[in-house]
Order: structure tokens, then sequence, then C-alpha cells
């Protein structure tokens, strides 16, 4: 992360962008706009963020889509701010890749919060934490790094710290309060699925879908656990 974290506005309310600037920038951020889909694209690719702010509902090229074209050639982290409240636009943003969603009724303060949450999770944790190995999987925790029997994994600076958490506990039983604690800086209603979300897309990350080799496991009623695949 920059000394001075870079965040680009991608939304067509060019009176909230200017709100959240004049708000943001004296908490220490640089703060750019832009107010369409596909103007968004291009500065994302062509400059170096630390956090992107995306609104769903865009002109020329909607936030979806958006969001697709920034999870194949980047993993800077992602948070949904938008207008569409309902729980399936949420967890179709989140199995997208994003790293948090909001409600644009959601106030300045908050949104600090959670930009302030993101950022410290995606930064590099201290050198001289120790690396975590469980079966075929390598956590390289300094470099935020997943390797898969040697082969690099693309996460998403969410779903590393996920996997991280499930891994420093590798063998026992996590439950989803346990894990929301642990990778999200913020408390969840008892019906949050984005740790759901989040599992499944690793899972197909890690191509963990076999039933009987699976790294991820669902214990019923209790939460996830994190072990060495079954022999097949």
């Amino acid at each position: 992360m920059s000394a001075t974290p870079r965040l680009l506005l991608i939304d067509d309310d060019r009176k909230l962008t200017r709100l959240l600037a004049d708000y943001l920038r004296p908490q220490g951020f640089e703060v750019q706009a832009v107010h369409d889909g596909a103007e968004g694209i291009r500065r994302a690719g062509a400059e170096a963020w630390d956090l992107i702010v995306l609104d769903l509902m865009l002109p020329t090229v909607d936030g979806y889509s958006v969001l697709k074209h920034l999870r194949v050639q980047s993993e800077v982290p992602v948070l949904m701010l938008t207008g569409r409240g309902a729980e399936e636009d949420r967890i179709v943003g989140l199995d997208l890749g994003a790293d948090d969603y909001l409600p644009k009724t959601v106030s300045a303060r908050e949104l600090l919060s959670r930009v302030r949450a993101i950022l410290r999770r995606s930064a590099h944790a201290p050198k001289g934490v120790p690396n975590i190995s469980v079966g075929p999987l390598q956590i390289d925790v300094a470099a935020r790094e997943v390797r898969l029997d040697r082969e690099l994994v693309a996460l998403t600076p969410v779903e590393f710290d996920l996997l991280a958490a499930l891994a420093r506990h590798a063998g026992q039983v996590r439950s989803r309060d346990q894990l929301l604690e642990e990778v999200r800086d913020r408390e969840f209603t008892g019906h949050d699925r984005s740790i759901d979300v989040h599992i499944a897309a690793l899972r197909r990350k890690l191509g963990d879908t076999a039933r009987d080799a699976q790294l991820i496991r669902t214990v019923r009623a209790a939460g996830y656990l994190l072990g060495e695949p079954a022999a097949t």
C-alpha cells in the first residue's frame, strides 16, 4: 500500500463522489473519480490503486461487468457502493470478487471505517510471519501468496485472509462467526451469507469440488474445516 492510499471512485452520481472525496481527502486519502463504466475500466488498469469504490448502476458498462474486467487484470480491493440493496445483488457482487458491499444510504463515517478495514486486510503482513502448509497448499503470509501443488493461485484479499484464518487452525472447525471476526473487521448479522460466498469462490479457485478430496470441508451446523484432502 502506498504512503497515501489511492482511491478510485467509479460512480455516475457526481454530487456523491464530490462529497465522498471532500470527506476522505482530509482523512489522508488521494481520491479520483470517474463517472461511467468504460472509463472506470480504463483508469483502473492504467494506474495503481489501493482501493476501488464501485457503483453497480453505471452508464456504458454496468458495475458487475466492470468488476469482472477488474478481476481479470487485478486483485485490487473493491468496495461496492450502490443503491441496489437486495441480498441477491450483494451475493452476486461478492461472488464476482468484491471485498465488501455497502448501500448508498451508509454514513460517510461507516464508509471510512470499511475502507480502512479493507486496506488493513490488503496490506502485507510484517516480515517474520511463518508460512503455513496444509497438504498441497503453501501459504506465504508475508507475500500474501498461495500456491497449490506449487502453482500460484490468485485470490482476492478477503479470500486470502479467509484461507489463512482456516489454515492457522487447520484440522479444527471454525464457525462462521469466528471467521467473520477474523477476516472482515466488522460485525455481521446472524443471517449474513458472505462467508459462504467466499468459501464457494475459494473452493472453485482451489479446484476443491470432489466430495472425496476436499480441502475445505463443511461441518453441518458448525462451520468450516481446512485439512488435507482425503486420499483418492
